[in-house]
Protein backbone atom coordinates (compact mmCIF):
# COMPACT_ATOMS: atom_id res chain seq x y z
CA UNK A 1 0.00 0.00 0.00
CA UNK A 2 1.40 3.51 -0.82
CA UNK A 3 0.85 5.33 2.28
CA UNK A 4 2.15 8.71 1.11
CA UNK A 5 0.93 10.68 -2.52
CA UNK A 6 0.20 13.77 -4.05
CA UNK A 7 -2.92 14.66 -6.02
CA UNK A 8 -4.33 17.78 -7.65
CA UNK A 9 -7.73 18.51 -6.81
CA UNK A 10 -9.67 20.43 -4.20
CA UNK A 11 -9.31 19.30 -0.64
CA UNK A 12 -12.47 19.90 0.50
CA UNK A 13 -13.60 17.71 -1.62
CA UNK A 14 -11.48 14.42 -0.05
CA UNK A 15 -13.36 11.82 1.19
CA UNK A 16 -10.96 10.92 4.24
CA UNK A 17 -11.24 10.76 7.57
CA UNK A 18 -9.41 14.11 8.47
CA UNK A 19 -8.56 16.81 6.17
CA UNK A 20 -5.95 19.66 7.25
CA UNK A 21 -7.33 23.13 7.26
CA UNK A 22 -4.60 26.30 7.07
CA UNK A 23 -5.67 28.85 9.54
CA UNK A 24 -4.18 31.95 11.23
CA UNK A 25 -4.19 32.07 14.68
CA UNK A 26 -7.77 32.99 15.47
CA UNK A 27 -9.32 30.11 13.51
CA UNK A 28 -11.56 32.22 12.13
CA UNK A 29 -9.54 34.15 9.05
CA UNK A 30 -7.06 32.57 6.60
CA UNK A 31 -5.80 32.36 2.46
CA UNK A 32 -7.62 30.14 -0.26
CA UNK A 33 -7.57 26.83 1.66
CA UNK A 34 -9.16 28.56 5.06
CA UNK A 35 -11.92 29.89 3.13
CA UNK A 36 -13.23 27.00 1.21
CA UNK A 37 -12.94 24.70 4.20
CA UNK A 38 -14.97 27.22 6.01
CA UNK A 39 -17.56 27.77 3.12
CA UNK A 40 -18.02 23.98 2.47
CA UNK A 41 -18.09 22.65 5.85
CA UNK A 42 -20.62 25.42 6.71
CA UNK A 43 -22.03 27.95 9.54
CA UNK A 44 -21.42 24.99 12.27
CA UNK A 45 -18.17 24.92 11.36
CA UNK A 46 -17.17 28.28 12.14
CA UNK A 47 -18.82 27.78 15.68
CA UNK A 48 -17.23 24.93 16.54
CA UNK A 49 -13.71 27.05 15.16
CA UNK A 50 -14.93 29.88 17.80
CA UNK A 51 -15.34 27.20 20.64
CA UNK A 52 -12.06 26.08 20.02
CA UNK A 53 -10.34 29.39 20.22
CA UNK A 54 -6.81 30.17 19.40
CA UNK A 55 -3.80 28.10 17.39
CA UNK A 56 -0.66 29.36 17.75
CA UNK A 57 1.60 29.03 14.49
CA UNK A 58 3.06 25.43 14.14
CA UNK A 59 0.41 23.97 16.86
CA UNK A 60 -2.79 21.98 15.68
CA UNK A 61 -6.24 21.69 16.52
CA UNK A 62 -9.07 19.36 16.40
CA UNK A 63 -12.97 20.31 14.86
CA UNK A 64 -15.42 17.83 13.26
CA UNK A 65 -16.17 17.78 9.21
CA UNK A 66 -19.39 19.12 9.72
CA UNK A 67 -20.50 19.58 6.06
CA UNK A 68 -17.20 18.01 4.36
CA UNK A 69 -16.97 14.13 3.58
CA UNK A 70 -13.88 14.65 5.87
CA UNK A 71 -15.38 13.67 9.51
CA UNK A 72 -12.48 15.82 10.96
CA UNK A 73 -10.43 18.57 10.34
CA UNK A 74 -7.28 19.17 11.43
CA UNK A 75 -6.46 23.34 11.53
CA UNK A 76 -2.97 24.21 11.90
CA UNK A 77 -1.01 27.81 11.68
CA UNK A 78 1.72 27.98 9.00
CA UNK A 79 4.33 31.00 9.78
CA UNK A 80 4.76 34.18 8.03
CA UNK A 81 7.73 33.92 5.48
CA UNK A 82 9.90 36.82 6.26
CA UNK A 83 12.99 36.07 4.66
CA UNK A 84 14.00 31.69 5.61
CA UNK A 85 16.04 32.62 8.39
CA UNK A 86 13.55 33.56 11.26
CA UNK A 87 12.66 29.98 11.97
CA UNK A 88 10.20 29.58 9.17
CA UNK A 89 10.79 26.37 7.70
CA UNK A 90 10.81 24.77 11.47
CA UNK A 91 7.43 26.54 12.20
CA UNK A 92 6.41 25.07 9.28
CA UNK A 93 7.40 21.14 9.71
CA UNK A 94 6.30 21.93 12.99
CA UNK A 95 2.49 22.63 10.96
CA UNK A 96 3.17 19.12 9.42
CA UNK A 97 4.36 17.06 12.36
CA UNK A 98 1.64 18.27 14.86
CA UNK A 99 -1.16 17.55 12.27
CA UNK A 100 0.22 14.15 11.76
CA UNK A 101 0.49 13.46 15.63
CA UNK A 102 -2.75 14.98 16.24
CA UNK A 103 -3.94 12.32 13.19
CA UNK A 104 -2.40 9.74 14.91
CA UNK A 105 -3.46 10.06 18.33
CA UNK A 106 -6.72 10.17 16.97
CA UNK A 107 -6.44 7.11 15.06
CA UNK A 108 -7.27 8.76 11.87
CA UNK A 109 -6.68 5.99 9.16
CA UNK A 110 -6.48 8.62 6.06
CA UNK A 111 -5.43 12.29 5.79
CA UNK A 112 -5.34 15.33 3.19
CA UNK A 113 -3.07 17.99 3.72
CA UNK A 114 -2.78 21.17 1.64
CA UNK A 115 0.12 23.26 0.72
CA UNK A 116 0.08 24.67 3.99
CA UNK A 117 1.75 28.38 3.90
CA UNK A 118 2.23 28.85 0.40
CA UNK A 119 -1.28 30.32 0.02
CA UNK A 120 -1.39 33.62 1.11
CA UNK A 121 0.80 36.68 1.02
CA UNK A 122 3.28 37.27 2.27
CA UNK A 123 3.56 32.90 1.13
CA UNK A 124 6.41 30.83 1.83
CA UNK A 125 7.73 30.27 -1.62
CA UNK A 126 6.94 27.03 -3.09
CA UNK A 127 10.52 25.84 -3.67
CA UNK A 128 10.85 26.26 0.21
CA UNK A 129 7.93 24.86 1.17
CA UNK A 130 7.13 21.64 -0.81
CA UNK A 131 10.56 20.05 0.25
CA UNK A 132 9.73 21.23 4.45
CA UNK A 133 6.16 19.30 3.40
CA UNK A 134 7.29 15.78 1.55
CA UNK A 135 10.50 15.76 3.94
CA UNK A 136 8.57 16.63 7.13
CA UNK A 137 5.25 13.42 5.94
CA UNK A 138 7.93 11.25 4.74
CA UNK A 139 9.89 11.00 8.01
CA UNK A 140 6.92 10.99 10.52
CA UNK A 141 5.78 8.00 8.31
CA UNK A 142 8.67 6.44 8.15
CA UNK A 143 8.69 6.45 12.38
CA UNK A 144 4.81 6.28 12.76
CA UNK A 145 1.93 3.27 11.88
CA UNK A 146 -0.61 5.70 11.65
CA UNK A 147 -1.87 7.60 9.65
CA UNK A 148 -2.03 5.12 7.45
CA UNK A 149 -2.64 7.01 4.14
CA UNK A 150 -1.67 10.69 3.82
CA UNK A 151 -2.68 12.47 0.05
CA UNK A 152 -1.21 16.14 -0.03
CA UNK A 153 -3.77 17.52 -2.05
CA UNK A 154 -2.59 20.26 -4.49
CA UNK A 155 -5.09 22.84 -6.67
CA UNK A 156 -2.73 24.03 -8.96
CA UNK A 157 -0.46 22.41 -11.46
CA UNK A 158 2.12 24.33 -10.83
CA UNK A 159 2.19 23.69 -6.38
CA UNK A 160 1.68 19.75 -7.88
CA UNK A 161 4.58 20.24 -10.01
CA UNK A 162 7.00 21.95 -7.21
CA UNK A 163 5.68 18.62 -4.57
CA UNK A 164 6.22 16.27 -7.25
CA UNK A 165 9.86 17.71 -7.84
CA UNK A 166 10.38 17.56 -3.74
CA UNK A 167 8.99 13.84 -3.84
CA UNK A 168 11.40 12.61 -6.53
CA UNK A 169 14.62 14.91 -4.73
CA UNK A 170 13.26 13.00 -1.24
CA UNK A 171 13.14 9.19 -3.05
CA UNK A 172 16.45 7.18 -2.92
Amino acid sequence: MIRFKLQLGDITTMEMDAIVNSTDTTMLDGGPVHQAVHKAAGPEFTMECELVGNCPVGEARLTSGHGLPARLVIHTVAPTWLDGNQGEREALASCYENALRLAEVRGVSSLAFPSLGAGRLPQIPLHEAAPVAVGTILNFLDRHEYPNQVVLVCYDTDTFQAYQKALKAALP
